[in-house]
This record gives structure tokens, C-alpha cells and sequence, in this order.
């Protein structure tokens, strides 16, 4: 008889609470700390900090699960006089929140600094100075003690499962992408419960390898649980043997057969990206060559006779959508 106990035959997820706080009627938290998270050695012009806000006494407080997200409004007005939109930033702090009751949420902001371009018919195309993302570099600069406008939560499908131990997990992240991964493997194995029996793979991808974030924390967690897996995606060095560096969709197929495809072809498996929409797009044509697309993928009808090495872009947002045992959060 099959032994049933370890098997799952699809996710439940749990019911969380969304939009207590609306953007009209935003709550005041303030900032009890703010550290850059990058690994160090800086190559590369990334700017990225970890930053914690106290929301004790709103609406939010012990309301915020792993993998949702909250938002920040940046003071002032934009360029038409207005007050400036929300802008919503993944959760990196657990469901029991930095501080274990609730009160403390995290995010992982990076500096948006790049140059003007033509966004849309009648733009300037001559324009090309320096542009500053305005919540970006708001939510970066802010200093311990200061006052910042939060709403939310936000989100109700990019979560862990209600029953942790009944699914086996891969992570798929790129930059501050690696926010909700970070709330989920703290969810995982550092709750009251006792750590997760799953088998939990992050594979984060980087260009370079100063850019990777929290990477001392999956370090300490690879170190500390055998059943905790840390891989890195570094697109721009070469790797130790001198072979050219790796995106994150290379990493899952180079170690498909001997790690990540018994993962992925077994009914426990579960798959979550977070990151540039360019990883997502790379995943849905490794699946098709692997011939594990079922379990993951709705593919439509369109798609079907083109041989998947021959997908562009525009084929695969519109004619592919993910199953509920993949969770994508891509941008």
C-alpha cells in the first residue's frame, strides 16, 4: 500500500487578511532600523538596505504574513501636483514579524537611479537625465526614529501552504527578489513549532557576487538545517572551474537530474519565483524541454504545435499561465 503520509496532492493556503490599511487612510509607523544587506565588496552600482518599521498599535500589527506585501507613500507630490501613489514592497520579515509578536515588518528596498527614457508617445526622446525612482531612494534614505506612511497587507496567493511539512520547496529569486524568501525560510525553521521537515532549496541570482542579499543569513540556515539548500546564480564572474557564470534557469537545469528534478517531478513539489520577469520566462521554456510542464503550467492551445525552443516573450505571457503549484511575482 502506498504510504500517503508523506504525499501531497495540492497546496491549501491559508486565509489572510488584505487592504486593512487603504492608501486613503494610510497608519504612521516608524523606522527601527535600516542596515545595507548587500554581502559587501560593492562591484557593481546596486544600492540595497533592509529596513524594519514598527507598526504597533495599527491595523497591520500582527496582520502581515510571510510572502505579502505592504505599501510605502512617499511624501509630497508628483510631477502633475498630486500626492505621490502607493508603491508596494514584499514583506522580508516572518509571519510573527522582526521582533516575534507581530509589531516589526521588514522590507528589502534598492535605489532605483537610472537616466530619463522615452516611456510613451509624446515623451521627449532627447531627454536622458539622471531619473530617481521617488519611493525608492525615499524608503532607502529614511533614518532611524522617522515617520513613514504604510498601507496593507496585500496579497493572497504568493504564500506557504497552510501544512508546511506536506510539500518540499524551491525558491527562485533575483535581486530583492529574495524578500518573501527570506519571511518564508524564516516561517520554515525558526518557529515556535520546530523547523520544517521539507526539503527547501533558494537559488538566488546575482551579477555579481557582492550583490547577494541576506546571504549570511542562508549561509547560517544551510550550516544549521541538512535540509536547507543554498544555491548562487552569478551571472557576471566566472565559476570556480573557469566556466562562464550562471542565470538562475541554468542553475535548476545544470542540477536538474541529481537535485532539483526529484523535486519537481514528485506531488510534494512546489515552485515560487520572485524577481525579474526575464527568470520567469527562461523557467517556462526549461519545463517544456524537461517535460514537466503539467504540474506547473497551463499551457493554451496557441503554443502547443511550436516547438518551445522557438517561444518568444509575448507567446509565453499570453498563452502560458502558472498552476497553483507555482507562484510567480515577477516584475
Amino acid at each position: 500500500m502506498a504510504d500517503n503520509t508523506t504525499k501531497s496532492t495540492g497546496p491549501i493556503f491559508p486565509e489572510v487578511k488584505m487592504n486593512l490599511v487603504t492608501p486613503k487612510s494610510p497608519v504612521v509607523g516608524t523606522v527601527v532600523k535600516s542596515e545595507v544587506c548587500l554581502k559587501g565588496g560593492r562591484k557593481s552600482a546596486s544600492f540595497v538596505r533592509h529596513v524594519e518599521i514598527d507598526i504597533s498599535g495599527t491595523p497591520l500589527e500582527g496582520n502581515c504574513r510571510a510572502g505579502q506585501s505592504f505599501g510605502v507613500i512617499a511624501p509630497g507630490e508628483d510631477a502633475n501636483g498630486k500626492p505621490h501613489k502607493v508603491r508596494l514592497y514584499s514583506l522580508a520579515s516572518p509571519t510573527c514579524g522582526e521582533d516575534g509578536e507581530g509589531k516589526i515588518i521588514a522590507t528589502t528596498p534598492k535605489r532605483v537611479i537610472d537616466e530619463y527614457t522615452p516611456q510613451k508617445e509624446g515623451d521627449d526622446e532627447a531627454r536622458h537625465d539622471l531619473f530617481l525612482g521617488v519611493c525608492s531612494n525615499y524608503t532607502c534614505s529614511l533614518k532611524v526614529g522617522d515617520k513613514v506612511q504604510v498601507t496593507g497587507p496585500s496579497g493572497k496567493r504568493f504564500l506557504l501552504p497552510v501544512e508546511h511539512n506536506k510539500h518540499d520547496y524551491i525558491f527562485m529569486a533575483t535581486g530583492t527578489g529574495i524578500a518573501p524568501f527570506r519571511s518564508m525560510c524564516k516561517d520554515l525553521f525558526e518557529n515556535p513549532s520546530g523547523a520544517t521537515t521539507s526539503q527547501v532549496h533558494v537559488v538566488m541570482g546575482t551579477p555579481y557576487t557582492t550583490d547577494l542579499l541576506y546571504d549570511d543569513f542562508f549561509v547560517s540556515l544551510a550550516d544549521k538545517h541538512d535540509n536547507f539548500h543554498y544555491h548562487t546564480a552569478v551571472s557576471r564572474e566566472r565559476q570556480a572551474d573557469g566556466s562562464r557564470g550562471l542565470y538562475v534557469g541554468q542553475v535548476i537545469d545544470k542540477k536538474f537530474d541529481d537535485v532539483f528534478g526529484k523535486i519537481l517531478t514528485s506531488d510534494r513539489g512546489l515552485m515560487y519565483m520572485c524577481g525579474l520577469i526575464g527568470m520567469q520566462f527562461g523557467v517556462y521554456q526549461l519545463f517544456a524541454e524537461r517535460g514537466i510542464t503539467d504540474p506547473y503550467m497551463t499551457i493554451k492551445d496557441e503554443l502547443k504545435d511550436i516547438p518551445c525552443s522557438e517561444w518568444n516573450r509575448e507567446q509565453m505571457r499570453r498563452y502560458i499561465k502558472p498552476t497553483h503549484r507555482m507562484m510567480v511575482e515577477v516584475y
